[in-house]
């Protein structure tokens, strides 16, 4: 009998087909990117190594983490940092007047003007510290779900996890936006000071992100709120660890001037879809792999 290949699992997929997209984005446009060989070599680059990491992961356990969390994360951050070099030259037109007119015509005034009345650089301080938790929020539910052994539900939160930061990029492509610390800087009568801080985590996301077209939707919002819908679910109490910071990091998005109010609403209807469009895709992976193997029905999600 010949060996069992391993197969891809949802996220693995995710990652493949994602790459796959943005390979084929970049090659379309080729023209208008600057630097579109040394992105198309990115983009298949990681397919092929996540392609390798399927076949590769289960001989050690360093392959393993790798394949789980290491380069999921790298995958993110990599994808991330690319969008800076081809959202752009593909979509020259930043969106911001829009999404300025919406928070007007929703407020009757500017959100973030509107915050520098209750500004304190403690404060300041607390919600630049909670905006900054996004960077490990699914770090650590994925962290938490692999020591404590929930296989099954690793994965399920690794796709949805991978298919909101996905989603988000799609967002940033179609919708750029600065946001408002650059689009809305000479409203803004105060500095955005903080007490110890608020200034130096600034400058790192600064010096880390770049400038970047990524207003539109949150990210930051949707990723928070589907790591807590998943700690919810699958380690409750994660989810009542990190409610406070959840909440506090939604309110920094616009206090901190990183996104416009219609950013953060898209962020709550950005995480909706996620739960939802990954669920019953799941659903249906899970089951079609269930009906083949000829085994009872897998645990649902």
């Amino acid at each position: 009998m010949s060996a069992r290949l391993p197969s891809l699992r949802p996220g693995d997929t995710l990652n493949i087909a994602f790459s796959l997209f943005l390979l084929g984005l970049t090659a379309l446009f080729y023209d208008r990117i600057p630097v579109a060989g040394n992105l198309l070599l990115l983009y298949a680059s990681l397919a092929f190594f996540q392609g390798v990491l399927v076949f590769i992961s289960g001989y050690n356990s360093f392959l393993t983490l790798t394949r789980d969390i290491i380069f999921p994360v790298l995958s993110i951050l990599i994808v991330f940092d690319s969008l800076g070099l081809i959202v752009h030259p593909l979509n020259p037109h930043d969106l911001d007047y829009v999404l300025i007119r919406i928070d007007y015509l929703l407020f009757g005034g500017y959100p973030t003007v509107f915050f520098e009345k209750f500004m304190h650089p403690v404060l300041t301080d607390i919600l630049q510290v909670a905006y900054s938790t996004y960077y490990f929020l699914p770090v650590i539910l994925g962290v938490v779900l692999k020591l404590r052994g929930q296989r099954e539900d690793f994965e399920y939160a690794l796709f949805l996890i991978l298919l909101c930061f996905y989603l988000s990029y799609v967002g940033y492509l179609l919708v750029p936006a600065l946001g408002p610390r650059y689009a809305m800087e000479h409203l803004h009568e105060r500095e955005l000071e903080g007490f110890l801080v608020a200034h130096p985590i600034q400058n790192f996301l600064n010096l880390l992100e770049g400038v970047k077209r990524d207003a539109f939707p949150s990210g930051h919002t949707g990723i928070a709120l589907t790591v807590l819908f998943l700690s919810y679910r699958f380690a409750r109490d994660l989810f009542r660890l990190l409610l406070v910071p959840v909440l506090l990091l939604i309110l920094a998005t616009v206090y901190c001037r990183y996104h416009y109010a219609v950013d953060v609403f898209a962020g709550v209807l950005l995480a909706v879809v996620t739960v939802a469009s990954g669920g019953v895709y799941y659903r249906f992976r899970q089951k079609r792999q269930c009906d083949q193997k000829d085994i009872p029905p897998c645990r649902p999600f």
